[in-house]
């Protein structure tokens, strides 16, 4: 008989309805118990999904409990996760896996010397879209690849988000922290880690205004960059130009774009677990299209808007996905996906694109990582219900 894991979740906002529906696709784990820093939060969730709520320290001090699910803001991730895992329990935290990658470092030495799994977000990569790519680039169907170009281009969190003021704040905020780990971990999936970057950024407006909530209409301060642009060298010689924005209403370009030696990749919505791959091998030729809603991973499972803004009708969404896979991972005795190597080397490159920013000067990484193994149809099915 499987065993169901038992889930402490620490952090009660906006993306916790998202880990709770998880608990309609994925088998081995269940929340039970739910604790924030606003008891009001705490409160409402667990009369909502019908669970107790608890103070952060009884929940990590709860035997029955043997995973943290580590939902607080970016600026808190680093010493939940501590805590966490001084209190010898696994740890599952959102993106990122720290905003200082020094507290990065610490967190993935803490896990390694207790022998526990610390798991972060995003998962996305797991899903048909990104799993679709990958299998096609192991294939070298369209050789090497050498150049490519990403982008996240919005107009701010604070047009769907009822809190947007830590997004926007100098420590912590901005588009490379929030939407950079979604774009940097799908390319490390595909493409291996990278070596160094060179960035810029820019600040487009020092006021916004929230658009939902009971603050709608607020104004509030921008303090750090709104806008990045990077180049990026991988260990494997591929160049990636990326861009991060929180200041464009509107654009028409592709997610991710991959150029090989013998043709042309359209990677989906790395923020999103379906979607079409689609391949042009010859100049004028129509793109081939890989669907990926028939993969476990990609069907379709959103059919009416939700009050999360990445999910309209006709969406897959499987947030939680990392969660049951590392859980599988723990009963299997072997490194998960979703791991903290992985996790540090894209905090190690936010990091850099950052310093890049603020200097002007190329910035090398000093971590590296393992590209994920690809996630086969056997391995999910053991933790799909």
């Amino acid at each position: 008989m499987q065993k169901i894991y038992k889930i402490g979740l620490i952090g009660c906002g906006h993306i916790a309805e998202t880990y709770f529906r998880a608990h309609k696709y994925f088998n081995n784990f269940k929340i039970i118990k739910c604790a924030d820093i606003n008891i009001k939060a705490a409160e409402k969730c667990a009369k909502k999904y019908k669970i107790d709520f608890a103070s952060v320290n009884e929940i990590l001090n709860d035997k029955k409990i043997e995973i943290i699910l580590n939902l607080t803001i970016p600026t808190a991730h680093y010493s939940v996760a501590k805590k966490s895992l001084l209190s010898g329990k696994h740890v599952y935290s959102e993106k990122p896996l720290a905003v200082d990658l020094k507290d990065g470092f610490e967190l993935v030495k803490i896990a390694r010397k207790k022998k526990l799994f610390i798991g972060n977000a995003p998962d996305t990569f797991l899903g048909g879209g990104n799993q679709k790519a990958r299998q096609l680039l192991d294939k070298k169907i369209i050789g090497k690849i050498k150049f490519g170009t990403a982008i996240f281009a919005f107009p701010g969190i604070q047009s769907y988000h009822p809190n947007p003021e830590p997004w926007f704040k100098k420590k912590g905020g901005g588009p490379v922290i929030d939407m950079g780990p979604y774009y940097l971990t799908a390319l490390v999936n595909l493409l291996g880690p990278a070596k160094f970057v060179t960035s810029t950024c820019n600040i487009n407006t020092k006021k916004r205004i929230i658009g939902i909530g009971p603050k709608k209409g607020k104004k509030i301060k921008v303090e750090c960059p709104t806008t990045y642009f990077s180049t990026i060298r991988f260990q494997n010689g591929t160049i990636i130009r990326l861009t991060l924005s929180f200041d464009v209403i509107s654009h028409l370009r592709n997610h991710i774009e991959l150029y090989g030696e013998k043709g042309s990749m359209i990677v989906p919505d790395p923020n999103m677990f379906g979607g079409s791959v689609l391949l042009s091998k010859k100049l004028g030729s129509k793109w081939k299209n890989y669907k990926t809603n028939k993969m476990v991973l990609g069907k379709i499972n959103i059919r009416t808007q939700s009050s999360r803004a990445n999910e309209s009708p006709t969406n897959a969404n499987y947030r939680g996905v990392g969660l049951a896979e590392m859980i599988y991972s723990v009963r299997k005795r072997k490194q998960h996906r979703c791991n903290g190597n992985l996790s540090l080397h894209v905090l190690n490159i936010i990091d850099g694109i950052h310093k890049s920013a603020r200097n002007g000067k190329k910035y090398y990484f000093n971590t590296t990582c393992e590209k994920p193994p690809y996630f086969t149809n056997k391995e999910i099915n053991s933790i799909i219900k």
